[in-house]
């Protein structure tokens, strides 16, 4: 190369780059000679310990039962047969199962007739509940009273599987039974909630066959307002059908939900 030539580029762009509007997916990073540029590494490396957090740090649940009071609701703080986050991960049954503390608390409770239950879980991502329970169980609870549905404290349970919630819902003898819980955190979006429902639920017969599960809620996936018409969609058709799961199939669309989607560009 003589002195009067130019430099090559550090970083080879990628042709496919305007596609990446359409995506949060790691498409079209470019390249430095037979390399991903420092930056999309960098990138990689921070999405991933993002992902690691979520699953790890615990989540504050005093916190979230303050936010979640000030809406108006009481909270019953529950806790699994896990132990801890390490026994939470290598026994997935463990969290499936309330400790004897917990059904304690839940016989303790007054006695009431309730029609739904509502469970917040931490799961596998902290980040999602702290990011995302507050604000949707501030659309949800109300829309359920105005239902006329009768509900207990909402729960609160700590290292929970989805499962968990079936023996709150048998407690309280509710024909509803909906589980928000942290969704195991993907490098793009660390703090994905998701929403199970289930009709009359029952500890040890109720398998996910029998539930709907409405996922990916953040800031770049299902919207609060989409989650929540989905998830009334769903109530509604299982309180007439008497059942959910698979097959109760989930006939919203997104035009009936609302216009922020965009469009599917390969539709165009």
């Amino acid at each position: 190369m003589s002195i009067n030539d130019k430099p090559a580029p550090a970083a080879t762009p990628d042709p496919w780059h305007s596609l990446t509007q359409f995506t949060p997916a790691r498409i079209a990073l470019g390249r430095a000679g037979m390399s991903l540029p420092t930056r999309a590494c960098l990138e990689f490396s921070l999405a991933h310990a993002w992902a690691r957090d979520a699953v790890n740090i615990p989540l504050d649940f005093s916190s979230v039962a303050q936010h979640i009071q000030a809406l108006g609701f009481p909270t019953l703080a529950l806790q699994t047969q896990a132990e801890n986050q390490r026994m939470y991960l290598q026994r997935p049954d463990l969290g499936r199962l309330l400790n004897a503390s917990a059904m304690d608390c839940l016989r303790q409770s007054p006695s009431r007739t309730v029609d739904a239950v509502v469970v917040v879980a931490d799961g596998l991502s902290s980040t999602a509940i702290a990011h995302h329970a507050e604000p949707l169980l501030a659309l949800l609870l109300p829309e359920l009273l105005a239902l006329g549905y009768r509900l207990p404290p909402v729960c609160l349970v700590k290292h929970g599987r989805v499962a968990v919630g079936d023996a709150i819902a048998e407690h309280f003898a509710a024909r509803l039974c909906i589980v928000l819980i942290g969704e195991r955190p993907g490098l793009s979006s660390p703090d994905s909630l998701g929403i199970y429902f289930t009709y009359q639920a029952k500890s040890g017969l109720s398998t996910d066959a029998d539930r709907n599960c409405i996922s990916n809620i953040h800031s770049h996936g299902l919207s609060y307002g989409q989650a929540l018409k989905k998830l009334l969609f769903l109530v509604k058709e299982a309180e007439t059908l008497q059942f959910s799961g698979v097959n109760l199939k989930d006939e919203t669309t997104d035009a009936a939900l609302d216009d922020r989607q965009p469009s599917n560009f390969l539709l165009d």
